[in-house]
């Protein structure tokens, strides 16, 4: 499967805006038909093919075509496609282009590109992790080489983003069809469990541990840990200024965008810059995000900018001391002309950030205290010597002993990267 960051690095200035407005437009709606033909309209408008599908996955993995659309945007009847050329992409997880099915000696004894007359064709998958949601399928028969290879990369960096929506409604319907509309909000909490990270970037020299905890249904934090190059990652903690379902989409939208400038390659100080823009441009919602964002590189250089978010602690393993990383910057989607200023840190050996919410140090206990930076910092300078998941789990046992049976009103969520140089 290829990676995202390969897919997004060759899209232009312009398909990153087109991809941006068709991540937005794809967010706005919980409506399953509506998301669908969102979706489809997107991919027509964007190769301007002749015919369209957009196939889901049943729960029994077979394929199930739920709309077809022709080039003037009206729904076609049912009609045939190319099944092998959409078994190979569910088969191999990759997008697939042929620019003249006629003469590709692996597709030009395919009954419907015989039949009709099929020359281009573009089909692309539709995933969440390695789970198959749907299959994306363009096709035209007017003309050899209607598709580039632009055409390819762009549809396949939305296609991730359109099952990711997909699967948000698909869940709200559920919901819906259910009468369970009271559990609405829970539902949007497993939305934005799935969208935090499964898997961890492995890189030399490094160890990362994360750990999340919703005070509500469904949580206004996120972190996320991305893997930008064979030399060094990224990683984001972030707290939107809302709670719900809300919340989880605009969460959705921010991470999105956060992934998508830093995958084309952009600087960590144009990443928060360009995603601060596209987030002000949609900024009905009233809603903003803080965050604190990284880069780490192979020999412990880092980079760091603070878009208005609680700053980290950073353990100095040779002098045995504790202290915050600098404080400031505006949060995203806040204000245009966002001030960025980046941080330079060179790490040592046994050296451990650690990244956390406001819901950490302003959780409270019965008399109404709240559980502090001075506190946050002593108990991990005490426990920074270990493993990072470990060093997480005694922070978190701490926080539970100061608030007692005082319940959580924020979401707590943090994350460690500790530097062994080895």
């Amino acid at each position: 499967m290829s990676d995202p960051a390969d897919t997004t690095q060759k899209l232009s200035p312009e398909y990153l805006r087109t991809l941006w407005d068709i991540t937005r437009v794809m967010n706005s709606s919980l409506e399953y038909d509506a998301v669908l033909n969102s979706v489809m309209d997107s991919v027509m408008q964007v190769t301007n093919a002749q015919r369209g599908f957009v196939m889901i996955a049943g729960d029994d993995g077979e394929l199930n075509t739920l709309i077809i659309k022709g080039e003037d945007g009206d729904d076609l009847p049912g009609t045939n496609y190319s099944t092998t050329i959409v078994r190979e992409v569910v088969r191999t997880r990759q997008v697939l282009l042929t620019n003249n099915a006629q003469y590709d000696d692996r597709y030009k004894a395919g009954h419907s590109i015989i039949m009709r007359g099929l020359r281009a064709i573009l089909c692309t998958p539709m995933l969440i992790g390695d789970r198959l949601v749907g299959v994306v399928y363009v096709d035209t028969s007017m003309q050899s080489g209607m598709f580039t290879q632009a055409d390819a990369d762009l549809v396949q960096a939305f296609a991730g983003q359109a099952g990711v929506a997909l699967e948000n409604a698909r869940l709200y319907a559920v919901a819906v069809e259910k009468g369970r509309m009271e559990r609405e909000l829970q539902m949007a909490r497993e939305i934005q469990r799935s969208l935090l990270p499964q898997t961890l970037p492995q890189m030399r020299g490094y160890e990362i541990s994360p750990l999340w905890r919703a005070a509500r249904e469904t949580a206004g934090d996120f972190y996320d840990a991305f893997r930008l190059s064979d030399t060094h990652f990224g990683a984001v903690i972030a707290d939107v200024s809302d709670k719900g379902a809300g919340a989880a989409l605009f969460m959705a939208v921010a991470r999105t965008m956060v992934r998508t400038n830093a995958f084309a390659g952009l600087s960590i100080e144009e990443t928060v810059r360009r995603t601060n823009d596209l987030i002000i441009e949609d900024a009905d919602s009233g809603m903003f995000v803080t965050l604190y964002f990284s880069h780490f590189f192979e020999g412990g250089h880092s980079l760091h900018v603070n878009a208005g978010h609680n700053p980290p602690l950073i353990y100095r393993h040779d002098e045995r001391t504790v202290e915050f990383l600098p404080r400031g910057g505006r949060a995203v989607g806040w204000f245009p002309d966002n001030p960025v200023q980046v941080v330079e840190i060179q790490l040592a050996a046994g050296d451990v950030i650690l990244y956390y919410t406001d819901g950490v140090t302003e959780a409270e206990n019965a008399a109404g205290d709240m559980y502090g930076e001075e506190r946050l910092a002593q108990i991990f300078r005490d426990n920074a010597h270990l493993p990072a998941d470990a060093i997480l789990a005694n922070i978190a046992a701490d926080i539970q002993v100061f608030s007692g049976d005082v319940p959580a009103f924020d979401d707590i969520t943090m994350l460690v990267i500790r530097y062994t140089d080895s």
